[in-house]
């Protein structure tokens, strides 16, 4: 069996030191790898900088130091719209479904730079009803009228549209009940199996995170605290001071 350690990274970020003004910055010389067809989670308090590392990496907020590498390639000059044609993709925490739009609608966005290929276009809408069969039946639904845990479904489909290589995800199930939740984690995990993905998770949910990551970094006051297999994080009160 190949060890973690021994995968390769599809994202790396080295010395990373972010914030929202040039000389405050959220996050200090943060170390983080996302390994190939893997969940690596980032968890940790409120405020410790977990989304803006996302937001960092996905070019809403430029570094003050470091580097962030994709597949090997510096990409911290990289715009936001050229790191998605790279195969960089980001769900944030709010759902950002169009509500006013059926859900194939919704699926159909997701392949707006190749929309002139009608084919495409299609095969990539049946390639996502294969992946969430829920969708199917439900296609012509207002995307409003779903659940949330649907919306959320939409909303992964939608950017898997894109093929991306590299999914970022900011607490998934934010304002979703326990059933529900339970539902969005299944579906990030069965992305890495049956995907090709790997996907780089914000979370709150540390529990439920622990349940489906393959590695874990924990900060603390912007600053990596603890990194390992999720196998070495049983101890959550030490690790989290979850009781």
């Amino acid at each position: 069996m190949t060890d973690i350690a021994d995968t390769p990274a599809v994202l790396e970020i080295t010395g990373l030191d972010v914030g929202y003004y040039k000389d405050l910055n959220i996050l200090l010389g943060l170390n983080i790898k996302a390994r190939k067809n893997q969940i690596t989670a980032i968890l940790g308090a409120n405020g410790v900088g977990k989304s803006t590392a996302l937001k960092a990496i996905f070019g809403f907020l430029k570094p003050n130091a470091g580097k962030i590498l994709l597949d090997g390639e510096d990409i911290g000059d990289v715009p936001t719209y050229q790191r998605i044609l790279k195969g960089l993709a980001y769900i944030p925490q709010n759902p950002g479904v169009f509500k006013d739009m059926t859900v194939e609608e919704n699926l159909e966005l997701g392949g707006w730079t190749f929309r002139k290929d009608k084919a495409q276009v299609r095969a990539k809408v049946e390639a996502n009803y294969v992946r969430f069969p829920a969708l199917r039946d439900k296609r012509k639904q207002i995307t409003g009228e779903l659940s949330g845990g649907q919306q959320r479904m939409v909303e992964i489909g939608r950017t898997l549209m894109a093929e991306p290589k590299m999914l970022l995800v900011d607490e998934p199930t934010a304002g979703l009940s326990k059933m529900l939740a339970a539902e969005v984690y299944e579906m990030l995990s069965g992305l890495t199996a049956h995907d090709d993905l790997t996907i780089l998770l914000v979370d709150q949910e540390i529990r439920q995170a622990l349940k489906i990551a393959d590695y874990v970094y924990v900060l603390e006051l912007g600053r990596n605290k603890l990194e390992g297999p999720t196998a070495e994080f049983n101890d959550l009160e030490k690790a989290f001071w979850v009781g």
